[in-house]
């Protein structure tokens, strides 16, 4: 009887039970942790793998459609496997289509400045929240219809900090296919492209070498992010987003005239580098008087002055204070920062030569010995602090060129203009003007644009 009890009264059974009970629940949970987790990575880790297959296809569609549209073959096909998405042919006429603008801008005279674009249309391949895009000449991904895109393969756009060559691929068609299976692509083209620059019959503005002060291209996608990230990549290129209007804005600057020219009453500057401290090597006017004019170079009031925005830099010649000498003031102004000017009066004079109608005079605004006196200390707002105080007002002219010309131009080029007043004392036939510097990147000099008809449809 106490044996049969000893037994009843045992816990080694129900160790047992309870071990088989955690046993069994520690595999539910893991069997349960591994469904939670590992097939959601799984199916992506599928998803990323047919994604990747059907982006290696586009990536062959560009190289075929390429030879197509620069006239190596009037007809290519290519294979692309579904895999349960969709291709869709985005006609360029749809309004809704991206597109390319560009801007040849002549800041001076807006008249001047010429304007035309191209609707580009799209290939693209949707699955769930998956799209891969055919566009502009290159293959772009990106996750979600509004989230961020990067580039699989690089568009037909190509710039050497020199000349810009873009064929602008425009897609012809409307037609889909969608399914599992895989459908056959054909890619046709008349090889007939239609030139937009230079094209003179178009708009007599059209011409290269360019003429204008910058060359800003607008592409309007939904992949604009991605065009963007492309374009910064390129030889001196100023690229900017507007998330606004989904579009990447790529800015190139052209640059004016440098050496030694005849003086005319318009000199233009384009933007300078901003990593040099110092980028303007030389800045020099030769002044010879008029003919005509017996009182020799006798300026009351001559100015040299250029505006950007709200910002305006003033060079004043003045024949004051004794003979054969010219006294320089420089002023500026920005009114979106101060009410007040920046004003400097020269502490030596620039000495004119000869008597009467032949007198000349050679004014160098880059001299590092010529000083300039600044004529109160405490409004000066365009200077590091602490840079002008009651006991540092002296600069050379040098020294103001290179700190004003920098700020001047950071937003484009600038166009000094020369006014003498009603008698302009000099000759311009025979006057000169030197002019060097280290200018920003982005200098564009020739534009090569073409339009690129392609019809897109599916083939059985």
């Amino acid at each position: 009887m106490g044996k049969l009890r000893n037994f009843l009264s045992s816990k080694k059974a129900v160790s047992s039970v309870i071990g088989i009970l955690l046993m069994f629940s520690l595999t539910i949970v893991s069997m349960s942790v591994i469904l939670l987790f590992g097939v959601p990575a799984i199916n992506d880790m599928r998803d990323n793998a047919q994604a990747q297959k059907v982006e290696e296809g586009f990536t062959i569609l560009d190289s075929r459609t390429s030879k197509v549209a620069l006239g190596e073959s009037p007809l290519q096909t290519i294979g692309v496997t579904l895999i349960g998405g969709g291709v869709y042919v985005s006609d360029a006429d749809d309004p809704d289509s991206s597109s390319i603008t560009v801007q040849v801008i002549n800041t001076t005279n807006p008249s001047m400045t010429e304007e035309f674009n191209a609707s580009l249309g799209n290939l693209e391949y949707i699955k769930d929240d998956r799209y891969i895009a055919y566009e502009g000449g290159g293959v772009w991904s990106k996750y979600e219809r509004n989230g961020g895109s990067v580039m699989i393969s690089p568009p037909e756009f190509h710039y050497n900090g020199e000349t810009l060559t873009l064929p602008i691929m425009k897609i012809n068609g409307n037609s889909s296919s969608s399914g599992s299976g895989d459908v056959r692509i054909a890619v046709s083209s008349d090889n007939k492209p239609d030139l937009l620059y230079p094209n003179t019959s178009a708009s007599s503005l059209r011409t290269n070498p360019i003429t204008s002060d910058k060359v800003v291209i607008k592409i309007k996608s939904d992949y604009y992010d991605a065009w963007a990230n492309y374009a910064a990549t390129l030889t001196q290129t100023t690229v900017t987003i507007d998330d606004d209007n989904k579009t990447a804005v790529v800015e190139l600057y052209t640059i004016p005239p440098m050496g030694t020219f005849g003086l005319t009453s318009e000199i233009k500057i384009a933007p300078l580098n901003p990593a040099n401290p110092a980028p303007i090597n030389d800045f020099t006017f030769y002044f010879e008087a008029e003919d005509s004019n017996a009182n020799g170079l006798n300026p009351d009031n001559y100015d040299i002055a250029a505006t950007s925005g709200s910002r305006t830099l003033t060079y004043n010649l003045q024949k004051k204070g004794g003979a054969d000498q010219l006294i320089l003031t420089v002023t500026y102004e920005d009114t979106d920062i101060s009410s007040d000017a920046e004003e400097w009066v020269s502490v030596a004079e620039y000495e004119v030569y000869d008597k009467k109608k032949d007198q000349y005079s050679h004014v160098d605004f880059t001299n590092t010995t010529f000083m300039m006196e600044y004529q109160d200390p405490d409004p000066d707002f365009s200077w590091p602090s602490d840079t002008i105080t009651p006991g540092n007002t002296s600069f050379s002219i040098d020294d103001l060129t290179q700190h004003y010309l920098q700020l001047m131009t950071e937003d484009g080029s600038i166009t000094f203009n020369l006014d003498g007043g009603k008698q302009d004392p000099v000759d311009y036939s025979t006057s000169l003007v030197t002019l060097d510097y280290d200018n920003a990147p982005g200098i564009i000099t020739y534009l090569h644009i073409t339009k690129n008809e392609l019809d897109i449809a599916m083939v059985n």
